[in-house]
């Protein structure tokens, strides 16, 4: 592990015991390795995607993180701090949001949890302050302040979430599937503060997700967990290479008129239908080019974004015993 990594993983393991009834009065007793020789390392103020399928050991890796969770062998540090060993001190260096569970209470105004919150972390008043004032703004919470939790649409729970998350300032931001169920504009608030905040306060971030935009957008690094052990560690665009075969995502253009098939360079049409064509392009290329080609060239009236099935490529490397470290 290098001397300037924040986040330490290396060569940890966590193995849970499953008990299940094989009759009136039996029970088999089995392993389950849920992470399996895990190592890697993450420096200060990086912004990481770590993906993989449904089972594939994410969750179970940033509860190890957390200290909610000990690791069966390897070792773990965080900001130096062995998580299981030192919960308490590391809660004050970092910050969760799980994208289906709340940290809210679910009763009442969302400015009293706030208010909690500050008790339980001892948060100083300016700092505050000065915190919450800067997620109302950002976020867009003014409205939303007085309004009890269990009265707010997931999205705005989800901007909640968020804002309580860095109110004590953590150094470290752990997101599982931060915009899960969100709406477009919602999507675009959340990752454009995201993104402001590892930028300006140098915040590090791990970030589990299963939409393709939210990596693309805000990471330059993925890495790929399955089975429990790290497939990939590198470049999107890579990732997509690492599948063996080539992947491509789909602008879906919406042209005021019908036109012969389109003609932009790094593109294929794959399929029109009056006025609407189907483009295909490699997921490793960035898509606003094209996008503003099409714009340039062509009378368009909409155009939409078709991400690739990234659990089709991870089967993919899986099946092939990929394993890609750069």
């Amino acid at each position: 592990m290098g001397d300037d990594a924040f986040i330490e993983v290396d060569g940890v393991e966590k193995v849970f015991d499953v008990r299940r009834r094989t009759g009136f009065l039996r029970r088999e007793r089995r392993q389950v390795r849920a992470v399996d020789s895990l190592s890697f390392s993450v420096p200060r103020g990086e912004m990481v995607g770590y993906i993989g399928p449904n089972g594939a050991g994410k969750s179970t890796t940033i509860k190890m993180l957390t200290g909610i969770l000990t690791p069966s062998a390897g070792r773990l540090r965080v900001a130096g701090i062995d998580p299981s060993r030192e919960r308490r001190r590391l809660a004050h260096r970092i910050g969760v949001v799980f994208g289906q569970r709340t940290t809210l209470w679910w009763d009442l105004p969302l400015i009293d949890s706030y208010r909690l919150m500050r008790r339980m972390y001892r948060i100083e008043d300016a700092r505050y302050v000065r915190n919450l004032a800067r997620c109302v703004e950002l976020l867009e919470l003014g409205d939303l302040l007085e309004v009890p939790v269990r009265q707010l649409s997931l999205g705005q729970r989800m901007r909640g979430d968020i804002a309580a998350a860095l109110l004590h300032d953590p150094e470290v931001l752990y997101l599982d599937e931060p915009t899960i169920g969100l709406d477009v504009v919602s999507k675009v608030k959340v990752r454009g503060f995201l993104r402001d905040l590892n930028r300006d306060r140098g915040t590090t971030v791990l970030l589990t997700t299963h939409d393709l935009t939210d990596i693309e957008q805000l990471c330059h690094r993925v890495m790929v967990i399955d089975h429990g052990r790290l497939m990939y560690d590198g470049e999107l665009a890579g990732l997509h290479e690492a599948g063996g075969a080539v992947v491509e995502r789909t602008l879906v253009v919406d042209l005021e008129r019908e036109l012969p098939p389109l003609d932009v360079e790094f593109t294929r049409v794959v399929k029109v239908e009056g006025a609407r064509q189907w483009l295909a392009f490699p997921a490793g290329r960035s898509a606003a080019p094209l996008v503003a080609r099409i714009a340039e060239r062509y009378p368009l009236a909409d155009l939409s974004v078709r991400e690739p099935d990234i659990e089709a490529v991870i089967a993919r490397m899986y099946a092939r015993g990929t394993s890609v470290r750069p």
